[in-house]
């Protein structure tokens, strides 16, 4: 027991919630949605993200796209959506270390964003993939 009792006092503990599990998972998921409703309300690329999300379902029911387009169309959302929160905890956390410009900051904050352009733009592709053809190629 001593031997374990050595890792144990090694390894930080986070400073966790107290209560059941239930009450803990039921505060996990209000701080996640409180991050949400902070990106909503301070990041401007997500409303982008959610209007282009919203601008796609609809395109998604007029076309009557497949349930492959459909799969498609959600993950891509999701991730988009997922990895721009991502990208807004990474910059917060470079404001809250220095709020000197640094050059590694730069590219710590340049690079995460690059993240979200990646899969917009693999987005994209993907759009012109599944409406151009719906679009009988008009465009």
């Amino acid at each position: 027991m001593k031997f374990l009792d050595r890792f144990r006092k090694k390894t930080p503990q986070r400073n966790k919630d107290t209560g059941t599990a239930f009450e803990r998972y039921v505060k996990s998921f209000n701080h996640a949605l409180d991050g949400i409703i902070y990106c909503i309300k301070n990041e401007h690329n997500m409303i982008i993200i959610l209007t282009a999300t919203i601008v796609v379902v609809i395109l998604g029911f007029m076309f009557s796209i497949n349930l492959y387009e459909w799969l498609f169309i959600i993950t891509i959302c999701g991730l988009i959506a997922a990895c721009e929160v991502i990208n807004s905890s990474i910059e917060a956390t470079i404001d809250l270390i220095t709020t000197e410009i640094h050059p590694l900051a730069k590219i710590a904050k340049d690079t995460a964003s690059s993240a979200t352009l990646i899969l917009c733009i693999v987005a994209l592709i993907g759009a012109i993939i599944i409406f151009y053809p719906k679009l009988g190629g008009i465009i």
